[in-house]
């Protein structure tokens, strides 16, 4: 699998977990923290990959993608901060569903900008077979990432 195919099968699954989120009852507690703890999950895995392989290889090979990469740097430092806070945040909370509201629009938008913006960028500069490699790279790197979204490179910049 190429790079762009598994970054956007990671925007699938994560979508999927919001859609779940929004169809739950307002009072389905259960269901909201274990949607949110694999969101938690899938965002900081993807996040993790994305910083220590994807981004700095775009960057290298595709310099007029760096104001891209800048930018989704500093969107992954507002997000991890949101998951690190619902790690911790009741879902009796009210402002439990609020802050995952928050994050749903602010990763949507991050995923749009990637996919519609600069993957096609990254695409047209890069071959086949580059992109294959860089795919297995950050596919093996998944069993590496953190568990803490605050251990993710964006978090501390």
């Amino acid at each position: 699998m190429d790079a762009i195919v598994l970054l956007k099968e990671d925007h699938k699954v994560v979508e999927k977990l919001f859609k779940k989120f929004e169809k739950a009852g307002d009072k389905a507690y259960k269901d909201k923290r274990k949607l949110v703890d694999r969101i938690i999950f899938e965002l900081t895995t993807h996040a993790y990959i994305e910083e220590e392989i994807f981004y700095p290889a775009a960057r290298k090979r595709v310099p007029e993608t760096t104001d891209h990469v800048l930018e989704s740097v500093e969107e992954h430092h507002v997000v991890v901060w949101m998951l690190n806070e619902l790690k911790g945040l009741d879902p009796k909370d009210e402002r439990f569903d609020a802050k995952v509201t928050v994050l749903m629009e602010n990763v949507r938008h991050h995923v749009e900008e990637e996919e519609k913006e600069w993957f096609p960028q990254v695409r047209a500069a890069m071959k086949r077979k580059e992109l294959q490699e860089l795919g297995e790279r950050m596919e093996k790197a998944k069993t590496d990432a953190p568990a803490s979204p605050l251990a993710v490179k964006s978090a501390k910049q």
